[in-house]
């Protein structure tokens, strides 16, 4: 009986230890197994860094103004009597637009008129008396005061009949018609708008602290993408005397040609050029890892695992950024030319990860981007 269980005992001993080496070789092929185990690289995308000047520029939402705009409005009251303009027409410089109701001015020009030749026969009659001593010089002086008061009364007539007649003040484009013929107008009542619109204003704020490098006669690029005008330029051609104490912006006004659609009180964006570039280099955006403790970008070199085995990889390098502009963001400092940033999957990354470059599809960097829902 006993040798029994110590047969049994040694059969369970054997197959036990037979089982733990089994599973202690398992263990060591994992254990090995794991340590040569390599991540599969990131497939990311990259632009090799280069060197650009960036001009120190400042951008502002301006506003669009005529050189000249006017609201053209009658002089006299009267009675519509004709409008030979329609919206939208372009006219010249006096050209009629309406024409009042002047025909109890004419009847009282005619009467006048003719006072005035009998006023001038009656000067002329004392004129010949007078040298002939018949009259006295009182009476030559009274009928010279009553020539001179006729012609008066005539050129007043005359003017109130010309001022009826409303003409275009200068060159330019109507805009809606806001009367009708047999309206009345009062003094002062508004006809049409008329604006000049080629060259045309653009005025903008900056900053009290580039009043310095504000000048009459710097360029201004001008964007406007709500009419697809695209950018056009202008340059600065007055610079305002006080700075708005509640913005502490002083305004500036550029001076531009129209590209035609362009219509006062539009917005637009505005670009004007300060002074001297700077030395950057500029990377898409998407390349930036913003982060509390310091903005970084990936950069793609050649590394070794611990192994000693070489592998392209990545390294995180702290930058400095700088302005922006369009699709890209200025490295200042950090980076330089030559370095491979990666552009996209910057979120994926870590110190030292493998990666594998496919620049097939590339994140947008464009300096003059347009996003296509502005």
């Amino acid at each position: 009986m006993a040798k029994r269980m110590l047969v049994m005992l040694t059969l369970t001993l054997l197959i036990v230890g037979g089982l733990g080496f089994v599973k202690f070789r398992q263990v060591q092929a994992a254990i090995a197994e794991g340590a040569a185990y390599q991540a599969p690289p990131e497939a990311v995308t990259t632009v090799v860094a280069t060197r650009a000047e960036w001009a120190s520029t400042h951008h502002a939402i301006g506003t669009v103004d005529a050189v000249r705009g006017v609201t053209v409005s009658a002089d006299l009251a009267g009675i519509v009597d004709q409008v030979r303009f329609d919206s939208g027409d372009t006219v010249r410089e006096g050209q009629v637009l309406v024409v009042l109701d002047t025909r109890q001015e004419q009847a009282q020009f005619t009467a006048l008129d003719a006072h005035r030749t009998l006023a001038r026969l009656n000067f002329n009659r004392m004129q010949d008396l007078l040298d002939q001593r018949v009259v006295s010089r009182a009476e030559y002086d009274s009928a010279s005061a009553e020539a001179r008061q006729a012609d008066a009364r005539v050129d007043e007539v005359g003017a109130a009949i010309d001022r009826k007649t409303i003409r275009a003040p200068f060159t330019g484009v109507l805009g809606i018609r806001q009367v009708n013929k047999g309206q009345y107008l009062a003094p002062g009542d508004a006809v049409v708008a008329l604006q000049a619109l080629n060259p045309i204003y653009v005025n903008f704020g900056v900053p009290q602290q580039a009043i310095g490098e504000v000048r009459v006669g710097r360029r201004v690029r001008i964007n406007s993408d709500a009419i697809g005008a695209g950018e056009f330029d202008g340059r600065v051609t007055a610079v305002d005397s006080v700075v708005d104490a509640t913005t502490r912006n002083i305004q500036v006004q550029a001076t531009a040609a129209n590209p035609g659609m362009l219509r006062p009180g539009m917005f637009v964006q505005t670009t004007v050029t300060l002074g001297g570039g700077q030395s950057v280099i500029p990377v898409p955006a998407s390349a930036v890892n913003y982060a509390p403790y310091g903005d970084s970008v990936y950069v793609v070199s050649d590394l070794k695992d611990d192994k000693g085995r070489a592998y392209r990889g990545v390294r995180q390098q702290i930058v400095t950024l700088g302005a922006t502009r369009g699709d890209q963001v200025a490295i200042l400092s950090g980076i330089r030319p030559g370095d491979e940033v990666v552009t996209s999957g910057v979120f994926k990354l870590r110190n030292g990860a493998p990666v594998l470059v496919n620049n097939k599809v590339r994140p947008a960097n464009n300096p003059a981007a347009k996003p296509e829902n502005s």
